[in-house]
């Protein structure tokens, strides 16, 4: 047997042999996905991202063919959700929709998250940002930011305010503003935008930051009213709504994010399958109907970019977190 004959006798024996190694897992990929796929979402249903989610869920599964479900699941201001998806197999059936609390406030807010946001997941892509509204009942003295600032100084103990839950974006923002307001107040958390705003309405908390998609449908019913934004200009959706440097509190300002993420450990050609795939759902003009009207934009990024915002806000809003002086536990 020649040299030649020979070389492609072990070249064919060794690609026999490889095709026989190759793990039933790696073969998978080429066809992935093959069966249902979660998205874990750490907001009971009607809160601000649900509707959002929704609408990408069903827009990648008519994409892709195959069922998308949401599972709701509340609690531990996100970090219940987060360690779900972090000990779910990572294959790219199980997904995460994770956001700026879950993901860099609460590093600072908890003493143990139990998951580092990020070492146990793979980013896949943005999809949208927001900032906040400061809210109030439509029958508070209050019509500016500064009058909800003098009632409270008014007032022993202060005002209450509402959030989302313990490490949202909406209890930041109410430590911000107490801080600048220089009194007390009483955080009032709960578990999600959906009935904080239902307690907003019926007067047992005195305000709330809350987003608007979750509080504009209640404003537009004159059961709320819109002090202030927490952009660092207005909204075109809201132009006669000041931000909050304009109403006199500069510095209260965040705008928050949501993104999509993976265990880690998912591979990298189901990442890239994942992230083509909500990108074209999330920037489709059935989202964009449903987003730019809230005071919102649909943001998304590369999963590289998505890890670098994650990281930079871990350091950021720890500033902001101490500052403030929040605190979970």
């Amino acid at each position: 047997m020649n040299r030649q004959v020979k070389t492609r006798h072990w070249t064919t024996a060794l690609a026999c042999l490889l095709a026989v190694l190759v793990s039933p897992a790696a073969r998978s990929q080429d066809s992935y996905p093959t069966r249902l796929i979660t998205i874990v979402v750490p907001f009971p249903p009607g809160g601000s991202s649900d509707p959002l989610m929704r609408l990408i869920a069903q827009k990648m599964s008519e994409s892709i063919k195959q069922t998308i479900v949401i599972d709701n699941k509340p609690g531990g201001a996100g970090n219940l959700a987060a360690k779900v998806v972090k000990q779910a197999a990572p294959d790219g059936y199980t997904l995460f929709m994770g956001n700026m609390s879950t993901h860099a406030i609460n590093v600072s807010l908890f003493s143990n998250l139990g998951f580092d946001p990020l070492k146990d997941f793979q980013p896949i892509t943005l999809l949208m940002s927001f900032p906040s509204i400061l809210v109030v009942p439509a029958d508070s003295p209050a019509k500016t930011a500064r009058e909800l600032a003098e009632l409270a100084k008014s007032k022993p103990g202060g005002l209450s305010y509402g959030s989302q839950g313990v490490g949202s974006g909406g209890h930041l923002l109410g430590e911000m503003f107490r801080s600048k307001v220089g009194v007390p107040m009483v955080h009032v958390p709960y578990r999600g935008a959906a009935p904080a705003v239902q307690d907003l309405i019926a007067g047992r908390v005195d305000m709330l930051f809350g987003s608007y998609i979750s509080t504009g449908p209640h404003v537009e019913q004159g059961k709320l009213r819109m002090l202030g934004l927490t952009a660092a200009k207005r909204s075109q959706a809201l132009p006669n709504v000041p931000t909050m440097a304009e109403a006199g509190f500069p510095g209260v300002e965040l705008e928050l994010w949501y993104g999509m993420l993976a265990p880690a450990g998912t591979p990298a050609p189901v990442i890239r399958f994942l992230h083509d795939e909500f990108v074209k759902a999330a920037r489709s003009q059935e989202v964009a109907r449903m987003v730019i009207p809230q005071a919102a934009d649909v943001v998304t990024s590369t999963p590289e970019e998505l890890a670098a915002l994650i990281a930079a806000d871990i350091v950021r809003l720890g500033k902001v977190v101490r500052e403030a002086g929040a605190k979970a536990d």
